[in-house]
């Protein structure tokens, strides 16, 4: 989609899914392949903090679905050292017994001799043996699709009881009947991405677990990300956590994160007075205030860079 010689002959409307699995540049890109009359349509369970702060700005209209889906319940989410571990693993063993499924997410597909963390190839041969009489599978990104497609279909059907996996799961998989996540090195993961993978359980109408394993000592940053996931399954919450540790990022330019670079303002303190100041900068345009010379240099300035601000 994003090739040069890819053309519409009259797109109206560009809509995008998991939107912080995308680059700006990608969303501006997709949206010029319309002209300047497209409509774009933003989703995502957790959006990026660019993309929360320019709501702030009035760049950006907002719709939020706040409720569940009938019959859902909302995910436990337990916070472990590594110490103790086992605890997590003993609740998956008792919602296998009881016929349910599991997910155990590794930030890596194989070991390193540059990094001690447990990777997802390896640790499949030790939960196969800690899970004898249970059938557990592996799925990761360096998987031919074929070989992707077979292990998740018989994930999806019940043949497959504990999937062990890495981030490829984090979107587009539904499996009802999953209700336990386990996440090792949950701090090495971004509180976005966590609550994406924290989504595939919780889908159906028996109560699940999320349990996210840490090292015993971490930073700060990471105990506030997990302590945010923790306290909240609200995406919108957790998309606010986040603009507030990693910061806004560019409103006019490419960054998704970073400190603003706005000198007085705070853009959460703030939202209220900035709204004002929005709604007071529209009534100047509407009334004329401001002058040809200015609108005319904001026209031509659009498309180079503040275009950037349309497209969240």
């Amino acid at each position: 989609m994003f090739q040069k010689n890819i053309l519409f002959k009259n797109l109206g409307l560009v809509i995008i899914d998991e939107q912080h699995k995308f680059g700006v540049k990608q969303r501006l890109e997709l949206a010029y392949k319309g002209g300047n009359d497209c409509d774009i349509l933003l989703m995502s369970a957790t959006p990026i903090p660019r993309t929360l702060a320019l709501t702030s700005y009035g760049d950006l209209d907002v719709s939020f679905i706040r409720d569940l889906p009938p019959q859902r319940r909302p995910i436990r989410t337990t916070v472990l050292p590594d110490s103790r571990r086992n605890n997590a693993y003993h609740f998956v063993k008792k919602g296998l017994s009881e016929g349910r499924q599991a997910y155990v997410v590794y930030p890596l597909v194989t070991e390193s001799e540059k990094s001690d963390l447990r990777a997802a190839t390896a640790m499949f041969e030790s939960l196969r043996t800690m899970f004898p009489d249970h059938s557990v599978g592996l799925l990761h990104g360096r998987m031919k699709s074929d070989q992707r497609d077979e292990v998740m279909k018989r994930f999806t059907i019940g043949d497959v009881q504990l999937l062990v996996a890495t981030t490829v799961v984090e979107v587009g998989v539904d499996v009802p009947n999953a209700t336990v996540m386990v996440v090792e090195h949950a701090e090495r993961f971004g509180l976005a991405q966590l609550h994406q993978l924290r989504g595939r359980v919780g889908r159906g109408p028996n109560q699940s677990h999320c349990w996210l394993l840490h090292d015993d000592e971490m930073t700060e940053m990471a105990r506030a990300r997990l302590d945010a996931l923790a306290q909240s399954t609200d995406g919108f919450h957790i998309a606010e956590q986040d603009l507030l540790l990693r910061g806004p990022g560019e409103m006019l330019g490419t960054r998704q994160s970073g400190l603003p670079t706005l000198r007085v303002a705070n853009l959460m303190r703030d939202r209220n007075l900035m709204e004002k100041a929005l709604r007071d900068a529209q009534a100047a345009l509407q009334e004329g205030i401001v002058s040809k010379t200015v609108l005319a240099e904001l026209n031509e300035a659009w498309t180079a860079r503040f275009g950037l601000a349309s497209v969240g």
